[in-house]
């Protein structure tokens, strides 16, 4: 695909053409048990274990939470600054992935608990709404595909 075809053309929307700002590329073998990934520029180098058995390494649900939150907060900024509102430097999302399963069927389910210290609710509700709705990649990419759930929480750590 070239930088000027459509993205989504099963949704059947219009959409602008697209320009690709970054293409992630890694190496995968073995899986989730034992298995290990690497990136071709030599940032991510990481080894797998299966949630809940011994082991030192991390798992496919975890690396996906850290990088859906990462990006929920960077898409906030955008939201913020488009609202022409100072987002406040301590803000952080715990996202909860599950893994689940019916019979031989997986999917995963997710939780962002989002904090925004110092902003009223209302705003900060307004921001992640968008965020969500609109601007996350991840938000956009597991759309209609993963149960979402998105809280505005107070921080508690």
């Amino acid at each position: 695909m070239n930088t000027h075809q459509k993205t989504n053309t099963a949704t059947g929307s219009a959409q602008e053409e697209a320009t690709v700002r970054y293409t992630a590329k890694t190496h995968t073998s073995g899986g989730r048990r034992g298995g290990v990934s690497s990136s071709d520029d030599g940032r991510l180098d990481v080894k797998f274990s299966a949630p809940g058995v011994p082991g030192t390494g991390t798992n496919p649900e975890q690396l996906f939470a850290a990088g859906w939150s990462a990006c929920f907060i960077s898409a906030m900024g955008v939201v913020a600054r488009r609202m022409k509102v100072t987002l406040p430097t301590d803000v952080a999302v715990d996202a909860e992935i599950d893994l689940c399963n019916s019979g031989d069927f997986y999917f995963l389910r997710a939780r962002l608990n989002v904090s925004v210290p110092g902003l009223e609710r209302e705003v900060a509700q307004a921001i992640v709404d968008a965020t969500h709705g609109e601007t996350c990649a991840y938000s956009n990419a597991t759309r209609d595909n993963v149960e979402v759930t998105v809280n505005v929480v107070e921080y508690t750590r």
